[in-house]
């Protein structure tokens, strides 16, 4: 059993200052003597605490701003942008809190999420990550991290966006133009279809979105992100648990396609080719890449694909003049 093989071998050679990879390589398993031990310094929470709270006054200001209000002469307004802030915090935490979680029940050592704020943007903020500071131990530990991430922020971005689609009205598009139309996705638009009973836009309609709505609709684009299967993204870390180094060969296609993309449908895919193709579309193995996934994860996983193409938005946004 190569778990139990590993689990021997690393207790073992952590005597001598060593960490052992296994290896499949040419059909044959290769066990390899890595020197060295990991040993992950303590973080400062301190930093996590200051990025979320700025994280959290930024996003409430755009929120308030997005509401129509001036925080320089109503300061109190602010309160305006709570419904759109504490949503997007929400899911961002739930979706990083996941990968956390589920790196801590594996052993791995992980820091809290970092928040980045970002004031200037439409939303308020860039994201949050985590940092893993160890390697994951096998491909099974290495899918429940990558999946539990999206899976945790979906459990709550999904629920908030039915509640904010039932408080968003439907109404007649403005006709001078000047405005940022929202994307849709199936899953996006089939919540719209169950709720208000028409495929919006169209006729000249959409729903004009509550502000707990849009926060929820950016909480799954940032989602769909993330589920790119390429590299070390999270759908990167779904995909090398599933088919292994052919991962690879599926993350240059997809640069590719993102590539094609960029050029027919969005310019944004351009930039997102670019980053991941520097980032590295090829994805390290786990320190034992001889175990493969167990069968419950590989179903979970395929599930995982059909649901990255359900939240996959083509063109997140459209400026209509």
């Amino acid at each position: 059993d190569a778990d139990a093989a590993y689990d021997e071998l690393a207790r073992r050679w952590a005597r001598l200052g060593y960490t052992p990879l296994l290896r499949s390589v040419g059909g044959k398993q290769q066990l390899v003597a890595q020197p060295g031990l990991v040993k992950p310094r303590p973080t400062n929470p301190w930093i996590n605490a200051l990025l979320f709270v700025a994280t959290g006054a930024s996003v409430i200001l755009i929120g308030a701003l997005n509401a129509g209000v001036d925080p320089l002469s109503n300061p109190t307004g602010l309160v305006a942008g709570l419904p759109f802030g504490l949503t997007l915090l929400a899911i961002l935490g739930a979706h990083e809190f996941g990968h956390y979680f589920a790196a801590r029940r594996h052993r791995v050592a992980v820091t809290l999420p970092y928040f980045i704020p970002m004031p200037l943007s439409f939303v308020g903020t860039f994201g949050a990550f985590i940092q893993l500071r160890s390697p994951v131990r096998n491909r099974n530990h290495l899918f429940d991290v990558g999946v539990a991430g999206p899976l945790a922020g979906l459990a709550v971005a999904i629920p908030l966006l039915v509640y904010g689609l039932i408080l968003s009205p439907v109404q007649a598009l403005p006709a001078e133009g000047g405005y940022m139309m929202e994307g849709n996705s199936l899953l996006y638009l089939g919540l719209k279809y169950l709720i208000h009973a028409e495929l919006l836009p169209a006729n000249g309609r959409d729903v004009m979105l509550h502000p707990i709505a849009f926060a929820a609709w950016f909480g799954l684009l940032v989602t769909a992100f993330n589920l790119l299967p390429v590299g070390q993204l999270d759908g990167g870390h779904v995909l090398f648990a599933l088919f292994g180094e052919r991962a690879r060969v599926v993350g240059l296609v997809f640069v590719g396609l993102l590539v094609l993309m960029g050029i027919t449908l969005w310019e944004g895919w351009l930039v997102w080719a670019i980053l991941t193709f520097l980032l590295g579309v090829a994805h390290p193995p786990p320190l034992n890449d001889l175990t493969p996934l167990d069968r419950r994860r590989y179903i979970l996983g395929i599930g995982v694909l059909i649901l990255f193409v359900l939240v996959f938005v083509p063109v997140p946004l459209t400026v209509v003049m």
